[in-house]
């Protein structure tokens, strides 16, 4: 029996899908310890889609995906401009932020079409969100 005084062994549960360990994601932790705990909070999430061309008839290939997708803590908002001009072009200066791609690499797909051919589908597969000023 141990005294209440001495330290012990503090477990973390942490969640984290298979996909994400495969592609060395930092997972959250539900205690709320490790990083932001709100679920909403501007994150990548994994989806699939299937890639077939929409001319040729190819073989369609299944692609895991990623989107950013949350909300921002940042409050957006709007400052009226001062002007000495009769006419105001831009009355007001807004500043709000948006969940979007951080980083991001560039992938390929190669879709085997009839004939022989192959024809090489390319998008970008998202590495990480953050919570950027839009434009």
């Amino acid at each position: 029996m141990r005294n209440s005084g001495q330290p012990g062994i503090l477990l973390l549960l942490v969640t984290c899908p298979l996909l994400t360990i495969l592609q060395g994601v930092t997972c959250k932790a539900e205690s709320g310890h490790l990083g932001d705990s709100d679920p909403d909070r501007c994150m990548r999430h994994h989806f699939v889609e299937t890639i077939t061309h929409p001319i040729y008839k190819c073989n369609s290939k299944m692609v895991l995906l990623a989107r950013c997708e949350g909300h921002c803590s940042h409050t957006s908002r709007s400052d009226p401009l001062i002007s000495f001009s009769s006419v105001l072009k831009q009355p007001f200066k807004s500043t709000c932020f948006c969940c979007r791609p951080h980083t991001s690499k560039l992938k390929a797909v190669r879709l085997r079409c009839s004939g022989g051919t192959r024809i090489t589908a390319t998008y970008r597969y998202i590495l990480a969100c953050s919570c950027e000023e839009c434009s």
